[in-house]
């Protein structure tokens, strides 16, 4: 029998002390860009990001309404995941019943802090990946297809609690793809929903 998607609290780009802060606000302090130490006006275009950004606005096109138009293909996570790789991100731990996608209460808490850190004014400007991960019990396609359902509703219910705008959430789900603890694929760790700060701008996508 298949457990319960468990996901781990593991932030990442933060180096204080975690018992300090309150989970809004360890949201909040893992998903600030980080600020370059000098600006140039004649600084070149930087070739990475205009890629990012051209992946990212293709998939934000797609996620207009509060159900996306289709998840992303093999193809385009294998680029979500390429660009996640180095942005600031936060796992966070998330409980859904066996073979569910429902928002049940003891995930209410957390999804509470996520929306009141994305609806900050520092983050509010930024497009974000929800990525849902599973661990590797069970087939690839019934843990893809269970990790997307999952990662759409946390994103559908931070569009409609919320307010924040559909296509600044963008939803993958990885399934087995992405083990945290690939010495452990069946670990809890792995069970888990990412959000990534893309640090691509949310204005409109072209």
């Amino acid at each position: 029998m298949r457990r319960a998607l468990a996901l781990t609290v593991a932030v990442v780009l933060y180096s204080g002390p975690l018992h300090a802060q309150s989970l809004e606000d360890r949201i909040g302090t893992a998903l600030q860009a980080k600020q370059p130490l000098t600006r140039s006006l004649s600084a070149a275009p930087d070739p990475k990001a205009a890629a990012e950004k051209q992946v990212v606005d293709r998939l934000r096109v797609r996620s207009i309404s509060v159900e996306p138009a289709q998840p992303p293909t093999a193809e385009e996570r294998a680029q979500i995941a390429d660009i996640a790789r180095d942005k600031p991100a936060i796992d966070l731990e998330i409980l859904f019943e066996y073979n569910s996608a429902e928002i049940g209460p003891k995930t209410v808490p957390t999804l509470v802090a996520l929306g009141n850190a994305l609806s900050r004014q520092d983050l509010k400007g930024s497009v974000f990946f929800i990525n849902g991960h599973a661990d590797a019990a069970g087939s690839a396609d019934y843990n893809q297809a269970l990790s997307q359902r999952r990662a759409n509703s946390v994103r559908r219910m931070l569009i409609e609690q919320y307010k924040l705008a559909p296509d600044t959430l963008i939803a993958a789900g990885f399934g087995k793809e992405q083990p945290k603890n690939p010495a452990n694929p069946l670990a809890g760790e792995n069970r888990r929903v990412q959000i990534v700060n893309t640090t691509v701008p949310a204005t409109a996508a072209r």
